[in-house]
């Protein structure tokens, strides 16, 4: 029901503000027909911001995807039929896009070098965690990964958004390394995240345009999580 703006391609993830019609307008929540908001999933947060519309505000605390996407109101609600304007938090939304890309390269990293695979993740804006199994990092593996995560991020690699059938990617990734072979079988089109030269994944997150917009990674420390399950903890700069 709704349009989703920022998933066809790399450009829709630096939409700020969108124009739409409400669908619904229901008790704290409206629907619209079209957003550049995000909507809570994949370990991402939500977006936050605002919608206005006749000279008045209010704002969108939280939105949600639980069969159509819901975005949660504090305050007065626009009518259905009402034509809105979106203001996405960018500053939120933006640390959010270099933290995703950022876990991409991590778990790309970590399974190459030590074949374990990403078994969990949670962005944030201030720092982020991803989860692997199955290994046990020493301080000096982190200090391996780190390096290498920051010489990817250095050589400024384009990111790109688009659609590939699941047969076509089948073909040409390890299904392992992207867990391609954790989706149900049922999603033939994926939306693919690919940044150039290194990884090739199937993600509804917001990502950079270029890992240079990514500030050098700094591993905070590792959790044990269960047997050979560890967590990997970080920030940007």
């Amino acid at each position: 029901m709704t349009e989703l703006l920022y998933m066809k391609n790399i450009e829709g993830n630096y939409i700020r503000e969108f124009d739409a019609t409400v669908m619904k307008s229901r008790d704290d929540y409206v629907v619209l027909d079209r957003s550049a908001f995000y909507p809570e999933g994949g370990g991402q947060p939500s977006d936050t911001g605002i919608i206005e519309w006749q000279g008045r505000k209010t704002d969108v605390v939280k939105v949600t995807k639980k069969g159509i996407i819901k975005h949660i109101i504090s305050g007065e609600k626009p009518a259905e039929g009402e034509e809105v304007h979106g203001v996405i938090n960018w500053d939120m939304r933006y640390a959010h896009m270099k933290m995703h890309t950022a876990q991409h390269i991590i778990s790309g990293v970590v399974y190459d070098m030590y074949r374990a695979r990403t078994v969990g993740n949670q962005i944030h804006a201030e720092y982020s965690r991803v989860d692997f199994h199955p290994v046990n990092f020493s301080a000096d593996d982190l200090r391996k990964i780190e390096e290498r995560c920051n010489d990817i991020i250095r050589k400024r690699a384009p990111v790109r958004i688009y659609e590939e059938s699941r047969s076509s990617l089948e073909q040409r990734v390890n299904e392992e390394r992207c867990n391609l072979d954790l989706l149900p079988r049922s999603i033939t089109t994926l939306r693919i995240v690919e940044i150039e030269g290194f990884d090739v994944c199937p993600c509804a997150g917001t990502h950079v345009r270029n890992t240079g917009e990514i500030p050098p990674i700094t591993i905070l420390k590792k959790e044990g999580k269960g047997k050979e399950r560890e967590r990997i903890v970080y920030k940007l700069g």
